[in-house]
């Protein structure tokens, strides 16, 4: 099971980059466990400057505006 962090404060940007990876680990049939993240010490520490982030098993892979739907099925597939 992968673990994907959703950094952001909660904004429309934000409920749409999770949504998106629900959506991506659905149609790959992965199994993945999202944890929203709106903490600001929190999404700072992470090291994202810009909201939405999103992190893949630990790792940092997007900061920054809503991710391109096939980048992000790369990186839950990775």
């Amino acid at each position: 099971m992968k673990t994907v962090k959703v950094y952001g404060p909660g904004c429309k940007r934000c409920e749409t980059t999770e949504a998106m990876v629900k959506e991506a680990a659905q149609k790959l049939g992965l199994d993945v466990e999202v944890e929203k993240v709106t903490d600001q010490k929190s999404i700072a520490m992470a090291g994202v400057m810009s909201t939405p982030g999103i992190a893949v098993d630990g790792k940092l892979v997007h900061a920054g505006g809503v991710p391109d739907a096939v980048k992000l099925e790369g990186w839950l597939s990775a």
